[in-house]
């Protein structure tokens, strides 16, 4: 097939959604970060721009290009595409909504020492799910590549970002169990992790 599929509507529609979608993820995440922490205790970190997650975006772009050239027809799949769309956005209302909802007490970086203004949040989409920014960005993060009919990127974000996150929750839960003893065990028991098949 020729290069001119990369300017078909197909692909213009597909990567401007998809390069929209982490702009606005990572330039709210900054912002809102700012807005509670203040620009002085908030560095280029809060955008979550790792070197793994660079490597990732680059492996899902590539194999974008690769498939919209050889195979075009494997990226009209509209209702696929348009689900993958519909997951960005809840994904981004999930987390976002966390964000929110902890104010002060969210952080980009796991806490191993209880600070004055840390709280334990069980209300909101806190009620529903103990960790509702690692079940956003689960949403999303697959949601982008559902959005791009790319097959093995969804595959592979869906297992890293999970697995990630299963590791994750365990390590920061133990502290909050610390800090927050048996009112953090009670709310674990009562409410899911938000992360599928993590307890």
């Amino acid at each position: 097939m020729k290069m001119t599929e990369m300017f078909s509507y197909t692909a213009c529609r597909q990567l401007s959604q998809m390069f929209f979608a982490v702009f606005f993820f990572h330039m709210s995440e900054y912002i809102l970060a700012i807005a509670f922490h203040g620009s002085q205790s908030v560095t280029l970190r809060s955008l979550l721009i790792s070197k793994n997650y660079i490597l990732a975006m680059l492996f899902s772009m590539m194999e974008y290009i690769v498939e919209i050239v050889l195979f075009p027809g494997s990226k009209d799949f509209w209702w696929i595409s348009n689900v993958g769309l519909l997951m960005v956005i809840v994904g981004e209302i999930i987390r976002k909504s966390a964000i929110l909802t902890a104010g002060r007490s969210f952080t980009h970086i796991i806490k191993v020492c209880h600070e004055e203004h840390h709280e334990l949040i069980t209300h909101g989409v806190y009620g529903f799910v103990r960790h509702p920014s690692y079940c956003g960005f689960l949403i999303w993060s697959v949601g982008t590549q559902i959005m791009l009919c790319n097959p093995m990127s969804t595959i592979g974000f869906a297992f890293v970002v999970w697995h990630f996150f299963a590791e994750r929750i365990s390590y920061e839960e133990y502290f909050l169990k610390e800090f927050f003893g048996i009112r953090y065990e009670e709310y674990a028991l009562r409410v899911p992790s938000g992360v599928p098949f993590v307890k």
